[in-house]
């Protein structure tokens, strides 16, 4: 009796164990169970059985400070919280690895700089987006050609959303290129008008004129040579604006040909009769509060800079500030891209918060904030434009940019560069001699 009792009570917990089994639960969202249907038709979230909570690592940048502030209504209307852990940028590519390439992630979102992209991708490290964005009808032809290009998809996969830009540009103080007397004493020296140049040549000549009539009190150009990306990022403007560029199309260096030597021999120049002393180790921080203290009448850099330096408390040029393509029209374009990890513990919820973000409603809001915007609906809207009517320039600006290569090696590649440009500007190596020692190394890249 006992023997079929035991029998009959197991064959009850097998019953009950095919019964949960059939039910779905406990399979995760990517199981390919009901419940994980069910989670696909929703979006996830806290509703549905999803995550209650997100987690996000961001570089600390007023971007983020926007993201964070417009995040409220994410969780107001999901009950979904978002914690967003901001840290420096130094920090984060060694904050990223252990959790990419760990069995779960503890980063439900990541943002991915575009130097990354090559290697995330390459590892396999990034969940592809496309069966999310077909699904739900997301509409990626919103975005920037160059921004999708460097931050959206790569070999006609898609594993990012553009997050925001930061294409570089020619910033400019409008009183001193306006200044009767600077422009009645360089028609007269040169035979030709002062005026925003558009070519590198002219705008060096410029810069040098206006530190020789200035003196100390204005430096016609303030730049960044500390090693290794402020000096790289720096001169690529240079290097694209002169035809050059750092790969040919079969990925072998081309840094080193006459137009690479030639925008080295234009920014060593530069660096030497135009920008203020200790420039050579200027990171962005120092070049900044040069230009925004009014000791400068230039500045390549970051298009996204030009609101802050209108703002009366953070800089004593504001108002006289205005923004132009680098001359020879080619910047370096740079920027972010939202991604969800491939180890993330629920892609769908996490899909769910990207499609918030970056929805046109949020993006705008982001803009109209003082974000830096990645949609082409963003950059034309005329509330967006009637409060920062240079956007027009930015869009053109960046349709015009080119970007880092996007290769596994792309940080070595900015350290190469930083070292040898670093040379050719203490005078340790010639530009030629400089860029050949980098093409070479480049070369050898594995």
């Amino acid at each position: 009796m006992r023997k079929q009792w035991v029998t009959a009570l197991v064959l009850v917990l097998i019953i009950a164990l095919l019964g949960a089994c059939s039910s779905g639960k406990g399979t995760g969202a990517s199981g390919g169970s009901s419940s994980s249907a069910a989670s696909s038709s929703s979006g996830g979230g806290a509703a549905d059985g999803g995550k209650k909570e997100l987690n996000i690592l961001m570089e600390q940048v007023p971007d983020t400070d926007l993201v964070k502030q417009v995040t409220k209504k994410f969780t107001a209307e999901t009950g979904i919280k978002v914690n967003i852990e901001a840290v420096n940028y130094a920090s984060m590519h060694e904050k990223l690895i252990p959790q990419l390439l760990g069995a779960t992630s503890s980063y439900d979102v990541i943002v991915a700089d575009n130097y990354w992209v090559g290697e995330f991708t390459s590892a396999g490290w990034l969940e592809q987006l496309d069966t999310y964005i077909q699904r739900d009808k997301f509409d990626t032809s919103v975005y920037l050609k160059s921004m999708f290009d460097m931050v959206g998809q790569v070999g006609g996969k898609t594993y990012m959303l553009p997050f925001y830009n930061y294409a570089m540009s020619l910033i400019y103080r409008t009183d001193v290129f306006n200044d009767p007397d600077l422009k009645s004493k360089y028609q007269a020296q040169f035979g030709r008008e002062m005026k925003i140049p558009d070519n590198l040549e002219e705008y060096v000549n410029i810069s040098k004129f206006i530190t020789k009539e200035k003196g100390d009190k204005m430096y016609g150009s303030v730049m960044m040579g500390l090693r290794p990306d402020p000096i790289s990022v720096e001169w690529l403007n240079y290097l694209y604006s002169s035809g050059g560029d750092i790969l040919n199309a079969d990925g072998t260096p081309r840094v080193n040909d006459a137009n690479g030597v030639k925008a080295l021999e234009l920014y060593v120049d530069n660096m030497k009769n135009a920008a203020p002393k200790g420039a050579a180790g200027f990171g962005f921080d120092e070049a900044f509060n040069v230009f925004a203290q009014g000791n400068a009448a230039s500045f390549i850099t970051y298009n996204w800079m030009l609101p802050k330096l209108q703002n009366q408390s953070e800089s004593k040029v504001a108002g006289k500030v205005d923004l132009a393509s680098v001359p020879g029209g080619s910047s370096l374009n740079g920027g972010w891209g939202w991604a969800i990890p491939k180890n993330a513990e629920d892609k769908e919820t996490s899909w769910k918060y990207l499609k918030f973000i970056e929805s046109f409603k949020i993006a705008k809001e982001r803009a109209l904030l003082g974000g830096s915007p990645t949609r082409t609906d963003v950059f034309t809207d005329k509330e967006v434009l009637a409060k920062y009517p240079h956007y027009a320039k930015v869009q053109q600006i960046l349709k015009n940019s080119k970007m880092i290569p996007i290769i596994p090696q792309a940080p070595q590649l900015i350290e190469i560069l930083g070292r040898e440009l670093s040379e050719a500007v203490s005078g340790g190596k010639s530009p030629k001699d400089a860029l050949d020692t980098a093409a070479k190394d480049v070369k050898d890249l594995k």
